[in-house]
C-alpha cells in the first residue's frame, strides 16, 4: 500500500477492486483519512479520494448499488459521522449523521438494502451502547430500531441465511459477554437466543455455506482464545468445534469458495501471529497451512473475484504496516 494503516476497513468493489479506507497510520496526525485502490489484474495501489473524517475503528459497508458506507470510529474526535464513497468518481460525501457517537459498533446490509448499526461505545459521554439504528440509502436517512437486549461493543453481526441479524458477544464495560441475539428485520425486534460457551470480544464470526456461524476466538478477560463454536439457527443453540492451533483475537476469517474459513494472523498469547490456518466444516477441525510473511494484527483479509485473499496492513514486529500479501489458498474440495 501507499501508506502503513493499522485498523483500516477493506471491501471488494462490484468492479472487483478493493477500496482500503483510514485506520491509524505513522505520521505527525496519526488517525488518517486517506484511501486506496487495489487492482487485482495489474497488482497494484493507486490513491484515490480521501474521506471527510479521519478514522479508525468504523465500519464500511458495500450497498447495494456498489457505493460504500463507512460510519463512525475515532479519529481527531470521536465520530457519528457518516460519509459513501462513490467508484464511478472516486469521491466520498457526507451523509446523514448517527444519533450517537460509535466505535466498535456492527453495520449489517439487510436484504432490503438498509444498513443496520447495532452497539459500539461512546467515548465522549463514556457509555456502552444497546441501541441499533437503521441507514437508508435511497433517502440518506437514519431512523431509530428496537435496541439490543445486552449493551455491548467489540461484538460481531452476521446477517443469516433467512436475512435475519445475529449480534454475538462483545464487552459491555463489566463483563465479556456470551450472551447472544437475533434481529429480525420484519418486526424490528431482537430475541435473546442461545448462550456462546465463552463469553469473548474481539472474534470473528462466518457464515458458513450450511447456514451456521462459525465464532473463532477473541479474548475474555484473562486470555487471548483458540476455542471455536458453531450457532445453529434452526435450533438456536452454539455447540464446540474444533480448537484452533493458535489463540488469537483481533484476527481476519474469510469463507472461501469450498465452504472451508481461512484465518489469518491476530494477537496471540505471546505476540503477534504470521500464522494462517483453515477450518474445515465437514470434519470441525483446523489444520495449520501457511505462515505470512508479516506477522499482523488490526489487518484486514478480502476474498477476491480470483478467489485470492488480500490480506493489507496491520500492526506487526516492525510496527504499522503497508506490506499487502496475496495467498493463493486451494479453494476445491
Amino acid at each position: 500500500m501507499n501508506i502503513r494503516r493499522e485498523g483500516h476497513t477493506a471491501s471488494v468493489l462490484k468492479n472487483g477492486k478493493v477500496l482500503v479506507a483510514g485506520g491509524y497510520g505513522t505520521g505527525s496526525s496519526g488517525h488518517l483519512n486517506s484511501s486506496e485502490l487495489y487492482d487485482p489484474l495489474t497488482r497494484i495501489w493507486t490513491t484515490t479520494g480521501g474521506m471527510n473524517d479521519r478514522r479508525m475503528g468504523h465500519t464500511e459497508s458495500v450497498l447495494m448499488d456498489g457505493r460504500v458506507l463507512v460510519i463512525g470510529g475515532t479519529g481527531s474526535r470521536r465520530l457519528n459521522s457518516v460519509e459513501f464513497y462513490d467508484p464511478s468518481t472516486e469521491t466520498w460525501t457526507i451523509t446523514g449523521s448517527m444519533d450517537d457517537i460509535r466505535n466498535g459498533h456492527t453495520a449489517s446490509v439487510l436484504r432490503d438494502g438498509k444498513v443496520l448499526v447495532a452497539g459500539g461505545f461512546n467515548g465522549d459521554l463514556n457509555i456502552y451502547l444497546n441501541s441499533a439504528i437503521l441507514y437508508d440509502p435511497s433517502t440518506r436517512t437514519w431512523t431509530k430500531t428496537d435496541s439490543m437486549n445486552n449493551t455491548r461493543r467489540f461484538h460481531t453481526a452476521s446477517v443469516l441465511s433467512d436475512g435475519r441479524v445475529l449480534v454475538a458477544g462483545g464487552f459491555d464495560g463489566r463483563t465479556y459477554l456470551n450472551s447472544t441475539e437475533l434481529y429480525d428485520p420484519s418486526t424490528g425486534t431482537w430475541t435473546t437466543t442461545g448462550y456462546m460457551n465463552d463469553g469473548r470480544e474481539e472474534h470473528t464470526a462466518s457464515v458458513l455455506t450450511n447456514g451456521r456461524v462459525l465464532v473463532a476466538g477473541g479474548f475474555d478477560g484473562r486470555t487471548h482464545l483458540n476455542s471455536t463454536e458453531l450457532y445453529d439457527p434452526l435450533i438456536g443453540l452454539w455447540t464446540t468445534t474444533g480448537s484452533m492451533n493458535d489463540a488469537r483475537q483481533l484476527h481476519t476469517a474469510s469463507v472461501l469458495i469450498n465452504g472451508k474459513v481461512f484465518v489469518t494472523g491476530g494477537s496471540g498469547v505471546i505476540d503477534v501471529l504470521n500464522s494462517a490456518e483453515l477450518y474445515d466444516p465437514l470434519t470441525g477441525l483446523w489444520t495449520t497451512i501457511d505462515h505470512m510473511n508479516d506477522a499482523r494484527q488490526l489487518h484486514t483479509a478480502s476474498v477476491l473475484t480470483n478467489r485470492k485473499v488480500l490480506v493489507t496492513g496491520g500492526f506487526g514486529g516492525a510496527g504499522i504496516l503497508n506490506s499487502a500479501e496475496l495467498h493463493e489458498v486451494f479453494q476445491t474440495n
